[in-house]
């Protein structure tokens, strides 16, 4: 086998990772909501491995699934169908509370890219045919593909890779850390609603095709927004003729304790897209959910009235059979409401013991999804500098947990650290996930006496 730290040196290409790093863990193997490295040495992987193993590690009955399934039908392209598909289409759409047909695909990026094609088509298709612009948000993430990078609002995401697809508008969004809430403002008086309705008006109504957005945005720091905007923003799209695009590719299946992140906002969207959680991680598979009356669009018998888009590997065989377990086991265990639980029993805990900390601006979350801000001050709230996160990562992975934050977002703003573990962590994991942390911001950042 040779040496496999030189060889990981020398042969492998890391994602988000300066060329050639010195330091990796190359993982062996997990159970639960742990992994253990080549050397023998456990982390409490607090970030699901990339937001997406929600279901912990180590499940017999997913790997079994796949095994089995593959031995009866090992392939086959939805140019036809297959039944693992079929079953797990209709599984997806009662989850969403009914009146959607499902796209599959293999990622997130490959998932958004897909409802993009189909709300540009479904305009068209309306006699619409110059609405073609998305909405989007600045500090969100929408994926890696030249048109899903244009999207997302990230510039130092973008950097050296531009021009990228054009037809995208980018707003600020919610950030009740760096602005709160007004008591006298209604829902659609606010600021970063109020972007969305102008950008619309400004950039003409009939060129807007979509608006999408997370409900709350992950990678780029953890924003939640206050609880009537996402519907708000449906308003807005719904007066204006503009699809509602919801991006649950890390939100989705019960990391913010719902099915679906929407659903903490009474929201029913025109398109949502996911990813990740859908099978926990264990096989590639993404999916883009659709309302009947837009594919209903597609049915016209024009020659370029179908979706002409194809996918090798979406919809996947061994894929959809391990969602659907997975999905079972997310509602036979009630991971949903043990995520929103967890989640703020985590938050409480990391509350109580930092939040008279100077350099802890905010503590924020919903489910298993939490960011904690850090701030050179609280007073003038000025965003700490990343390499004091990369230091509090480096001891929290030198003592045994792994944890995250949202790199190379947006200048000056990448302060924000990301915790979201599997879903069935437990109370003495947590604890120790807490005092971890604790104990680096403490060690990296003392307090004055």
């Amino acid at each position: 086998m040779g040496d496999l730290y030189k060889q990981d040196k020398d042969f492998l290409w890391h994602s988000m990772k300066p060329y050639n790093p010195n330091e990796t863990v190359i993982v062996k193997e997990a159970d639960g909501v742990t992994i253990t490295d080549k050397d023998g040495k456990q982390y409490l992987d607090a970030m699901s491995g990339l937001w997406c193993v929600n279901v912990g590690y180590g499940r017999k009955e997913l790997a079994e699934v796949a095994a089995e399934q593959m031995k009866q039908l090992a392939y086959y392209p939805l140019t036809q169908s297959h039944q693992p598909a079929i079953e797990l289409a209709a599984q997806i759409n009662e989850l969403l509370g009914g009146g959607y047909v499902i796209y599959f695909s293999n990622s997130g990026s490959e998932a958004n890219e897909t409802a993009f094609k189909i709300a540009r088509q479904y305009h068209h298709q309306k006699g619409e045919s110059s609405r073609h612009k998305i909405i989007s948000r600045y500090r969100s993430y929408h994926g890696n593909t030249m048109t899903t990078l244009a999207a997302t609002g990230q510039a130092e995401r973008k950097y050296k890779y531009e021009p990228l697809s054009s037809g995208f508008i980018h707003v600020r969004p919610p950030d009740l850390y760096r602005n709160p809430l007004k008591r006298e403002e209604s829902a659609r008086e606010r600021s970063e609603t109020k972007a969305i309705e102008e950008a619309i008006v400004w950039e003409m109504k009939e060129t807007v095709a979509a608006c999408i957005m997370e409900p709350i945005i992950t990678g780029g720091g953890i924003l939640i927004p206050p609880d009537d905007y996402m519907g708000a923003v449906a308003d807005i799209c719904a007066e204006n003729g503009v699809l509602l695009i919801v991006d649950e590719v890390i939100c989705g299946f019960g990391r913010t304790g719902e099915p679906f992140g929407f659903m903490n906002y009474e929201v029913k969207p025109d398109i949502i897209t996911m990813a990740k959680g859908i099978t926990s991680g264990y096989l590639p598979l993404a999916a883009t959910a659709v309302k009947k009356e837009i594919y209903e669009a597609f049915q016209g018998s024009e020659k370029y009235d179908y979706l002409r888009h194809v996918n090798t590997f979406g919809g996947h065989p061994a894929s959809c059979a391990v969602a659907s377990r997975n999905i079972q086991i997310m509602e036979e265990e009630r991971l949903f409401e043990r995520s929103k639980i967890q989640g703020e029993k985590l938050k409480k805990k990391l509350v109580e013991q930092l939040e008279d900390h100077a350099n802890i601006g905010d503590i924020r979350g919903k489910g298993l999804l939490i960011g904690l801000e850090l701030v050179k001050n609280k007073v003038s709230k000025q965003p700490l500098d990343v390499s004091f996160l990369n230091k509090i990562i480096a001891s929290c992975k030198e003592a045994g947990v792994i944890i995250g934050k949202n790199g190379a977002t947006v200048a000056n703003y990448n302060n924000v650290l990301s915790l979201a573990p599997p879903l069935i962590i437990t109370d003495e994991q947590c604890d120790t996930l807490v005092s971890t942390v604790v104990q680096a911001i403490r060690t990296v950042l003392p307090m004055e006496e």
